[in-house]
């Protein structure tokens, strides 16, 4: 398939914007509102699937497997608690950053802004798989541990 010279000129174009600093900027905001919306709605079902589908009563599980399941929970929680923070803290920064409005401290704070977005999404990542994994592994852990 080949490209008419307008087709080209306008995909440079569209390249070039999108190396933009204020695109990257908000090509990265917008990742990281849609992670912080997915972590939200992850913590609430995974929260629901392990008090509708797990055992009501711990205590029913012999020792070993309990305290498996709550270093399990405690794990999972705490992670994607963190994952949902630094989602947040993506998104919106440190309350009462000062940005200067003269044009190169503007573009670096753009490309600084952005690279660090990018990070805390990834780091958030991670953690959220972490703290699925330990979830749905403590909800397994209750399904088919003996009880006592």
């Amino acid at each position: 398939m080949s490209f008419s010279p307008e087709q080209l000129r306008d995909a440079q174009r569209r390249a070039n914007d999108l190396r933009a600093p204020e695109e990257q900027l908000r090509l990265a905001l917008h990742q990281a509102e849609g992670y912080r919306t997915f972590l939200s709605s992850l913590t609430g079902l995974l929260t629901a699937v392990f008090v509708l589908k797990g055992q009501e009563n711990l205590s029913k599980l012999a020792a070993g497997p309990r305290w498996t399941v709550v270093a399990l929970l405690i794990t999972g929680f705490l992670t994607l608690i963190a994952a949902s923070w630094l989602s947040v803290q993506a998104v919106n920064g440190r309350p009462g950053v000062e940005i200067l409005s003269e044009p190169e401290t503007l573009l670096r704070y753009e490309r600084q802004r952005a690279k660090e977005i990018w990070r805390l999404v990834e780091v958030a990542r991670w953690l959220a798989l972490l703290g699925i994994l330990a979830v749905a592994a403590a909800v397994i852990v209750t399904w088919i541990a003996p009880g006592k």
